[in-house]
Formats: C-alpha cells, structure tokens, sequence
C-alpha cells in the first residue's frame, strides 16, 4: 500500500486548498446571502476564476474543460471542495449537476451529450434526477417505481409523479426513470420546461435552501419525448442507477469529509482560547473525548473513502458495493455527530448562527437519508458479509 499522491494530484489538491482558502471561505456568507435573494454575482466571479486557474470539472475529460481524473482524483479535491457548504459548485462539481455530468458521459448518445451534456458541463445550465417519488412510489425501494412511460410509435410518454427532485425547478433538463415494463425501468432525459411537466412546489425542508439544494416536486403528464432521449437501452434503468449511485455516495462522503474536518479546525481554534473553571476547553477531559472520536471518525472515513474509490478504479463496482455502503453510512452518521458536538463545545455561540454549525447541521441530517437511508445500507452490509461477499480485513 502507498498513501503517497501523485504528484500531479498533490499538486492540484494544493492548488485547490490554496483557491478556498483565498477566494472561497472569505466569499462563503457573500454567497449565501446572495443565494437567499436568488442572486448569484459572487458566485458567477467565482466560476469564473475556477475557470481561469484551470480548476474547472476536474472530474471530467479535458475536451469538456476537465483534467480527466478518476475516482482517486476526485477524492482528493472533493474533500477540499466540501470545506464548505458552497464550494463544489464554484468548481461545478456539486450534486446532482456531477452525478449527471457521468451519467450521460458513460450512457448519452452524441445527441444528447451535445444538447445537455456540453452546457452543463460549462455551467450554463443546471439539471435534475427524478428518481424519488411519494408514497407508495419509489424510496429507499426502487422497486416500488410507479412513473411509467409506453411506447406510442416512435415517442415515450411518460406519467409520474416524483419529488425530491435536487434543483429541479431551475433545472433545464431532468434524467427521469420510469418504468418501462413489468419488471424493467428506463432512464430518460427529458426537457424540464416541456409543457406538461409540472412544477408542484418546492419542498419546505429541515434545512435552509442553499443553490441547487432546493427540492423540487413534480409531476409528468404525458410527456412525450423521442427514443433519443433514452439513456443507454431500454430496460437498463435500474443497472444505471447503481452504477450512478455507487460513485455518488463516495462523492458525497468526500464532501462530508471536507466540512467536517473543517468543523474540527473551528473547534481547535476555540476550545484553545475559551476559559471554563479556571482553564482552556481544551484541557478538559470530556472535550479532549470529543475531539478524539471525531478525529478518528474522520480519519477512518478516510481511509474507507478511498479504498472504495481505488476499488472502483481497479473495476470491482461491483464488489465495491458493501463498501460504499459501509461508507456513506460511517461518514453521513460522522458529520452529524463532528456538528452536533461542535455545537455543543461552543455552547450558546454554537447554537447560534454567529457560528455556522447549527445551518450546516440542519443539511447535514439528510446526509442519513440522502442516496439510501442507514437502514438499507445496514442491510447491504450484512446481507454480503454472511454470504461471504465482504473481506473485512483486505
């Protein structure tokens, strides 16, 4: 094993650093602000210089301005992006517009990588991915999928009805699943502004809308769209869900990562400086306990992150599966607890919103509901261990 980096990638992890450090984290409450008045100034200089320091969609090839990295690459950046709320999408590397960036990389046809893939990937447009649905449609169980689209000659119609739909109201296009059969789903890009796809309303959530984090609900009635606008074939929905969700869920752990580590950094610097009964935060046992756990919590999802991506990288997506699982449910359950306990440290300033723990934990808590909720991937986990699918100590 060699946990040394490349040199190119320690190269642009440092360049990465070095641009949150001096452009983003100063900019991080302008942007918000902005943000609440849907108002993006800040945001779009920003783009811009990411752009300039050939900084831009790192994750995708150099013909759509990427460096063309792997996963490995990717969690070396991501983590640096995820020190804030609203880094990765100065880089455009935020979900669900980085997920769909791939998705129609590996499973587009030219057509549609050239009408929504190419302005997607300059930041032009933003999309969405309607796989959610209310009950008794699909959740933590896709099976339950009730979105249907049948074939009238040469058109798909489809009629659904999703929510949860990340960015969907400002989306300009949406990857749809529907069902196609009995037994089989297809995937299907479809123009969100077609005239019988609904907008609902926006979901009122635990957190505060924060850029494409608005979630959309909405409903398809006969929406009619060309078989060009499949993804891959018809009846491959569901295998290009896992195969999206996989990396999706590493993603997000690499995020995770990034602010918690920097909630650690916070609570370094105050615990430090702060007097309680005669001495420093810091010298007192039970806030040394806090910092411990969180530490090696962060450190352990580390390692688990990029095992799996090197898992990935070597084409075992499939192995790799209980590992991501395994995964996004540390890192999701350690980001809550990193920003539960930081509040907790700073008492009434945590709480407050003169520090930023209290909104950062509000989105954090859909981190255990978000591309699987604990439960399942508990399920994941045991079900491959006691069918000896998982090699505990590789």
């Amino acid at each position: 094993m060699d946990f040394h980096l490349a040199p190119h990638l320690a190269e642009l992890r440092t360049r990465v650093r070095a641009f949150m450090e001096e452009h983003v984290l100063p900019n991080e409450r302008a942007i918000v602000a902005e943000d609440r008045r849907r108002q993006y100034d800040t945001l779009h200089a920003l783009q811009r210089k990411a752009k300039d320091a050939e900084l831009w969609v790192p994750h995708l090839p150099r013909e759509l301005g990427g460096q063309g990295l792997g996963v490995m690459g990717m969690c070396v950046l991501f983590r640096e992006m995820g020190r804030t709320p609203v880094g990765a999408r100065v880089f455009n590397c935020d979900a669900p517009d980085q997920g769909n960036m791939d998705l129609l990389l590996g499973a587009g046809s030219e057509a549609i990588k050239q009408r929504w893939l190419a302005p997607l990937a300059a930041g032009e447009i933003t999309s969405g991915f309607c796989m959610t649905e209310p009950a008794p449609g699909a959740g933590a169980d896709p099976t339950n999928l009730k979105t249907s689209a049948r074939l009238e000659g040469d058109e798909y119609v489809i009629d659904g009805h999703k929510w949860y739909t990340t960015g969907g109201a400002d989306a300009s296009f949406l990857i749809v699943m529907a069902r196609t059969s009995d037994d089989k789903a297809s995937m299907f890009v479809v123009d969100r502004h077609d005239k019988n796809v609904e907008h609902v309303r926006e979901i009122p959530v635990m957190a505060e809308p924060l850029l494409a984090h608005r979630e959309a609900e909405l409903k398809f009635h006969g929406v009619r769209v060309g078989r060009d606008a499949v993804l891959g074939e018809i009846g491959q929905g569901f295998a290009l869900a896992q195969k999206r969700l996989v990396p999706a869920r590493l993603t997000h752990c690499m995020r995770w990562l990034g602010l918690a580590d920097r909630t650690l950094e916070l609570c370094r610097s105050y615990v430090g400086t702060r007097m309680s009964f005669g001495k420093t935060l810091a010298h007192h046992q039970m806030i040394q306990k806090m910092i411990a756990e969180a530490a090696r919590g962060v450190h352990a999802g580390n390692l688990m992150t990029f095992h799996c991506a090197w898992m990935l990288e070597q084409g075992l997506a499939k192995e790799a599966k209980p590992y991501s699982s395994m995964c996004k449910n540390h890192v999701a359950k350690l980001l809550c607890q990193v920003l539960d306990d930081a509040i907790q440290m700073h008492g009434g300033l945590g709480y407050s919103d003169d520090m930023p723990f209290a909104q950062w934990y509000r989105g954090a808590r859909a981190a255990r509901l978000a591309d699987g909720p604990d439960e399942v991937h508990d399920v994941v986990v045991a079900r491959d261990f006691l069918l000896g699918r998982v090699n505990l100590l590789v």
